[in-house]
């Protein structure tokens, strides 16, 4: 199956000044219905796996465009290039896709924080990176600020996802303080007001990865499935190379 329709309505008039500004941008009604289900049935059969081989209950899976090729085709089409192209660039493309579901099973609470690193092929000590870590198999390290303010996150719900859901809550702005300290985190989420991130099955979530945003665990006994797909431009230095790229 392709992806089907993925809406090509004009970006929103201050769409440009909303994600330079605040850090993140709604597009609803972006994918369709059917769509939504395919992604669903796509992914279902990998997060059987992975149920089943976890010690304990997961509440997603890494590495989805690597391992199902649906989601790999949504990422790479021209429709989703769009969304992202106007931030980064022409050559901007994925570089990392992951799958978060919030169920009365698997039901968590997200502190504040930054998204703060990348998936890379292999691992290349490079100065500037660091730390580094292995998930699932994949090398992961924190890249130096440059990168990560190069990057956008596309977020497509795949579920209804109102403030009662786990929806995602950000810091208007954060984005642009570079990366911030435990103690810096804490003085801004007091100090100012957050957004609640709702977002309608079918739409899409733009955010750039230094946003500060969190969640809190979903108070209806429902799915809560989020494809969380990360696009770049940029190379990496020294032979590192994207993951998924």
């Amino acid at each position: 199956m392709t992806v089907g329709r993925v809406s090509l309505q004009p970006l929103p008039a201050d769409a440009d000044s909303q994600l330079v500004q605040a850090g993140f941008l709604i597009l609803p009604d972006v994918i369709a219905p059917d769509v939504c289900d395919a992604i669903i049935g796509a992914i279902a059969a990998l997060y059987k796996v992975h149920s089943e081989t976890a010690r304990r209950r997961i509440g997603g899976v890494r590495n989805v465009l690597h391992h199902c090729p649906l989601v790999a085709e949504l990422a790479c089409s021209e429709s989703f290039l769009k969304l992202v192209r106007p931030y980064l660039g022409e050559a901007a493309s994925p570089v990392r896709g992951l799958f978060f579901d919030k169920t009365p099973e698997a039901n968590w609470r997200v502190p504040w924080h930054q998204d703060l690193t990348i998936a890379v092929a292999t691992k290349i000590e490079t100065p500037g990176f660091g730390p580094w870590s292995l998930k699932d198999g994949v090398h992961h390290v924190q890249p130096p600020v440059q990168v990560l303010e190069g990057m956008l996150t596309l977020r497509l719900h795949l579920d209804d996802c109102p403030a009662d859901n786990g929806a995602l809550r950000v810091l208007p702005g954060s984005h642009r303080a570079g990366e911030l300290s435990a103690a810096q985190i804490e003085e801004r989420t007091q100090a100012n007001q957050s957004a609640v991130c709702a977002v309608s099955r079918g739409g899409v979530l733009l955010m750039r990865p230094l946003l500060l945003h969190a969640s809190s665990p979903a108070r209806i006994p429902a799915h809560r499935r989020v494809l969380h797909l990360e696009y770049a431009v940029e190379a990496l230095p020294n032979g590192l190379q994207w993951f998924d790229q």
